[in-house]
This record gives C-alpha cells, sequence and structure tokens, in this order.
C-alpha cells in the first residue's frame, strides 16, 4: 500500500516522536496526537506538513480522542494503523505513602486512555483493516513491590489480550510493544545500561513491516545485560 497512515498518541517526545520519525522514513504518513501542541508543531515541521498532522489531544477526555480521528481522516482519508502509545511514569510512595492524584491520572492516562483509543480508531482499523499496536511494559509481566505503574501495565497487557480476541475475524492485527527501561524523558533517573526510544521504534516498524497474514502478538525488548568491570 502506498503511503500508509498512522496514528500515534504520545507522540510528542520518547517513544512516540521516535516512532514518527521512523514511521515517516519508511513511507507513513503519520497523525500525531498529544497534550504539548509546540512540541507535535516542530516535529511535523521536521517530517514535513505534507506527511505529517499535528492533533493536540487528551487520551482521558473521549471527545477529545473522538476529534482526534476525524481530523485525521479528513486530513488523510484512512487510517491504517494506531499506536496507542501516551502513558505516564510512577512517583516514589509506593501503595501505602505515594500520592494518590499522581495515581489518578496515571490510571486514567495508562488504562483509560488507551481504552478510549481503542474505541474511537475501531471502526476506521476494521474499515482498513489495519494495525493495532499497544505500548505495554516489561512491568507489566513481573511483580514490582509497591509500583502502580506496573500495575496499570499489567492491566494494559490485558486489554491487549482482550482486545486481540474481540478483533479476531476483523482482520486487524494487535501487537503489545513491551519495553524494558528506556533512557527517555518518561523517567527522570536512568541506570548506566538503558534502551533507546530508537530501539522500541525499531520494534514498532518491525511488528507493521509484516505481511497481513502475519500477527506479531508481542515485542518484548529489554536492554542487554552488562557486566561491569
Amino acid at each position: 500500500m502506498a503511503d500508509p497512515v498512522l496514528l500515534i498518541t504520545g507522540a510528542s517526545s520518547g517513544i512516540g516522536a521516535a516512532t514518527a520519525r521512523h514511521a515517516a522514513a519508511n513511507g507513513y504518513r503519520v497523525a500525531l496526537a498529544a497534550r504539548s501542541a509546540d512540541k507535535l508543531d516542530a516535529l511535523v515541521a521536521e517530517l514535513g506538513a505534507d506527511s505529517a498532522l499535528a492533533l493536540e489531544c487528551d487520551v482521558t477526555d473521549k471527545a477529545s480522542q473522538q476529534a482526534m480521528v476525524e481530523h485525521t481522516l479528513e486530513r488523510f482519508g484512512r487510517i491504517d494503523a494506531v499506536f496507542a502509545n501516551a502513558g505516564i511514569g510512577g512517583r516514589p510512595g509506593g501503595f501505602c505513602g505515594a500520592d494518590s492524584d499522581v495515581w489518578k491520572d496515571m490510571i486514567l492516562t495508562n488504562i483509560y486512555g488507551v481504552g478510549l483509543t481503542i474505541q474511537a480508531c475501531a471502526d476506521a482499523l476494521k474499515e482498513s483493516r489495519g494495525h493495532l499496536l499497544i505500548t505495554g511494559s516489561a512491568a507489566g509481566r513481573t511483580t514490582i513491590p509497591g509500583s502502580m505503574y506496573s500495575a496499570t501495565k499489567w492491566a494494559v497487557s490485558a486489554i491487549g489480550y482482550g482486545v486481540r480476541e474481540e478483533l479476531r475475524g476483523t482482520g486487524i492485527r494487535v501487537t503489545l510493544i513491551e519495553p524494558g527501561m528506556v533512557d527517555t524523558p518518561f523517567f527522570d533517573e536512568q541506570p548506566d545500561h538503558a534502551l533507546t526510544d530508537q530501539d522500541i521504534a525499531e520494534a514498532v516498524l518491525f511488528s507493521l513491516s509484516r505481511p497481513a497474514s502475519v500477527d506479531v502478538n508481542e515485542i518484548l525488548v529489554r536492554p542487554t545485560p552488562q557486566i561491569d568491570n
């Protein structure tokens, strides 16, 4: 297909922005959604206004997500793939001492926001027999003491498994992208060895590039363990 359309939430920085750049370099038109309008405008200027569209969007708001899809269809006429990537990280405090307001924002963004993206994009993806990709996490595969962030990513994994079964027979592929620690603005502190956002963008494009008959269910990407001398 010539010039397929990829819609990315959380596109203004980190994994989302890296994926936008990688997708554009591989012939995709990209619809870029995030709350940071200035960062989106800069990214569109970098990628070219002919093939990139900035969409200011709050993923926790249903009307905002519906408008995101409508504007993408008005501009590009179709949506071939959606990368539900928007998310926010946790803070110290565990379950007993954390700021519960941070929990609320994180749960609404990481879980509710993904659900709204799926709802908003479902009809367009059914029309194109497209591809839904969701950013999970290696943290959603293990128990991390006191981590509400990990709990939200367990929920994201469940959403991925559940929506795949719901969409079975529609031709839509569903892929969970599950990064380990990535060196992005998402976290304030990084270990000495971490993945780059480009590493995850390449995993997204690998999944998108498979034949329509191949559904890559999950890609778990972790940094190679290093031994300090």
